[in-house]
């Protein structure tokens, strides 16, 4: 990670900041790489809940860097670019467009501030990663189909009532609210978390670009192993190879 994805950790609450508020935190690849690694951390770690929010007041974020775009967007994603059991929780303000919602969308639960505004413009602009198709799996067919096609705002009460967040708060207490429900969770069972979020997760459909970013990013992780690494040496140097099982 580096200063454009913030992890800070506090009474086994995690948070972990896009810092790119100049830019309204638009998602460049050193953004997704760094929330990939810090989705990583948070796996990993003795915390038992993260919240994810972004800096500034007009945007969570505006989606992809038109000037700098990410290779992989889907790197970024909770429990796609990585395996992440325990629970997250997104605290939103602003605009949250494109790709930001998709990281948003797989979220445990969304705080809103009140001048939160999601917009999906993939239809109107010519192209897609389709990662945003799983929508129908979290929210009503026809709302989904309305907000992924239509490229129309959905402020906050009406991301409320689709079901797409679950709380709607004054704008700027978006992340105390988070942390409050997230203070519930760190103080859970964190078995029961796990297991009602392992089921759940393998409860709801996956979209083909879900599934196959998923597949992707396990079969980069051995391609990037040192076992990768020691195989290919192994063969140029003419002998056995020794794996480690890393």
């Amino acid at each position: 990670m580096n200063n454009v994805v913030t992890y800070s950790s506090d009474a086994a609450i995690a948070t972990i900041t896009i810092n790119r508020a100049e830019q309204m935190n638009a998602l460049n690849e050193a953004v997704i790489v760094s929330l990939q690694q810090a989705w990583q951390k948070f796996e990993d770690s003795n915390d038992r809940v993260a919240i994810i929010h972004a800096a500034g007041e007009r945007a969570w974020s505006v989606g992809a860097d038109v000037k700098d775009p990410p290779k992989e967007m889907w790197q970024g994603v909770p429990s796609v670019g990585a395996s992440v059991s325990k629970p997250v929780i997104a605290a939103v303000h602003g605009w949250c467009i494109g790709g930001a919602y998709c990281i948003v969308q797989m979220c445990d639960l969304v705080v809103a501030a009140d001048n939160t505004k999601f917009r999906y413009p993939e239809a109107q602009l010519g192209f897609t990663g389709g990662l945003i198709a799983s929508a129908v799996a979290r929210i009503p067919h026809k709302i989904a189909m309305e907000f992924m096609t239509l490229g129309q705002d959905f402020d906050a009460q009406r991301a409320l009532s689709a079901g797409m967040v679950n709380r709607v708060v004054p704008q700027g207490e978006e992340l105390a609210a988070a942390t409050e429900w997230a203070t519930i969770l760190a103080n859970s069972a964190p078995l029961v978390l796990e297991t009602i979020k392992k089921f759940s997760l393998a409860t709801l459909n996956k979209s083909p670009a879900e599934a196959g970013a998923i597949s992707r990013e396990q079969l980069l992780t051995v391609r990037n192993s040192a076992d990768g690494k020691e195989g290919g040496l192994a063969f140029a140097e003419k002998r056995t190879p020794k794996f480690t099982g890393k």
